[in-house]
């Protein structure tokens, strides 16, 4: 699962405390709730990974709304950067994220990063709870503040962050929209979350669940035939993802990464930043 010295998409728990101390080691915890957006930070206050630094979702890993993009916006280069400078992390820094398990959150950190043109990023497969079930040491301290640094040269591969005209332009071109969200909220069933119902027109329902397999990612090859099988072969050139707001679509980023198929695009502004223009259209159904 992973290499000897570099991660680059998921590591082992195992693995993980093996090298805690490493003073090129950043340990991120990226656990949050929808529901109650100060969960996450309480829950890492009272027990994270030994050095752990909490980063929250609407804080650290999104910026301010602008028109279009949705409820979590991509930050701005320069404000990641100095989100990272914070946080004490260099080009230099293996960075391993985590969440309360499923990944969901610690891969939009993830993505954030290499986006950010950072190659040494992975998440802790099965997160804080295979942790635990490892029997794994648990801290209650808070970090010191991070030795200054230089403000991370952040460069975000604009090629690969696309915004609903270059969603359009990708579906007319024939490439595949990958939506994350579950079945029954792309068929629009259900919303329990957004102003409308449905999906972009032309995309095509994946859930994160699928990638998983008892609270950890499933194999790479396994993976890879999985997103074989979607339309246009699993080639990530030709595949965007997106969900509600652009941070579960980072799973399958991960997850195709993981699988040897790195490079697919991201819809930042999702579902929620789709619906803001009223004009665009809204498909509802399996199709």
């Amino acid at each position: 699962m992973e290499m000897s010295t570099d991660w680059t998409t998921l590591v082992t728990p195992r693995a993980l405390a093996a090298r805690l101390g490493d003073p090129l080691l950043v340990v991120l915890d990226a656990r949050f709730s929808l529901a109650d957006p100060a969960a996450g930070e309480a829950a890492w206050r009272e027990a994270h990974i030994p050095g752990a630094r909490y980063v929250h979702l609407d804080r650290d890993l999104s910026g301010p709304h602008a028109p279009g993009a949705g409820r979590h916006p991509w930050p701005a280069a320069e404000a990641f950067a100095r989100t990272l400078a914070g946080l004490g992390i260099t080009p230099a820094h293996q960075v391993v994220a985590c969440d309360a398990g499923d990944g969901a959150f610690a891969a939009r950190a993830w993505c954030l990063l290499r986006m950010a043109g950072h190659a040494r990023v992975a998440v802790l497969d099965g997160g804080l709870a295979a942790w635990r079930a490892e029997g794994l040491p648990l801290d209650d301290a808070v970090p010191p503040p991070a030795a200054p640094v230089a403000p991370y040269p952040v460069a975000f591969d604009g090629s690969r962050l696309l915004d609903a005209d270059g969603v359009r332009a990708h579906l007319a071109r024939g490439g595949l929209l990958l939506d994350a969200r579950a079945g029954e909220r792309f068929r629009g069933e259900v919303e329990p979350i957004d102003t409308r119902a449905g999906h972009v027109p032309g995309a095509v329902s994946r859930p994160y669940a699928l990638n998983l397999d008892g609270g950890g990612f499933k194999p790479a090859g396994l993976l890879a035939a999985e997103f074989a099988a979607l339309p246009g072969g699993g080639d990530p050139a030709k595949t965007v993802v997106m969900c509600g707001s652009g941070v579960t679509a980072c799973h399958h980023l991960l997850a195709m990464a993981h699988a040897g198929l790195d490079g697919a695009g991201l819809y930042t502004g999702s579902w929620s930043g789709w619906i803001e223009d009223p004009l665009r259209p809204a498909a509802t159904g399996a199709d």
